[in-house]
């Protein structure tokens, strides 16, 4: 599974971003009876939480840092998935490495925001000046 994200700029405070994640060499999706996919940020000297997730394109999951600002969303193709992500309301503490993360035959876990997703993307950074 590959996972590429894009989006990552600076930004001023209160501006907006959206990220995107494109997810190919999985499984047709109508295989899986469940699936997680994920947005993880990592601010410089924190460690990787999770921000948002999505499970079978129908329920979210938001980290109470980011409810009512950030909103995920996922776009399908034939052989590919887009993950993306709305940022609004954008702060300083929003600045991170942003990565995207799947897993395929698992649901979104009560503990999504910390879990060990097998698949990750490189990265995209985001800076928020205030």
């Amino acid at each position: 599974v590959q996972l590429v994200e894009s989006g990552g700029d600076s930004v001023q405070a209160g501006g907006s971003l959206q990220l995107f994640c494109r997810i190919s060499g999985h499984t047709e999706i109508s295989y899986y009876n469940y699936y997680c996919l994920s947005w993880f940020r990592q601010a410089p000297g924190k460690e990787l939480r999770g921000v948002s997730a999505l499970e079978n394109d129908v329920t979210t999951f938001y980290v109470d840092s980011v409810k009512g600002r950030f909103t995920i969303s996922q776009d399908n193709t034939k052989d590919t998935l887009h993950l993306n992500l709305r940022m609004n309301g954008m702060n300083p503490e929003d600045t991170a490495m942003y990565y995207c993360a799947a897993a395929f035959g698992y649901g979104c876990s009560d503990t999504w925001w910390r879990d060990p997703f097998r698949d990750w993307g490189q990265g995209t950074k985001v800076t928020v000046s205030s």
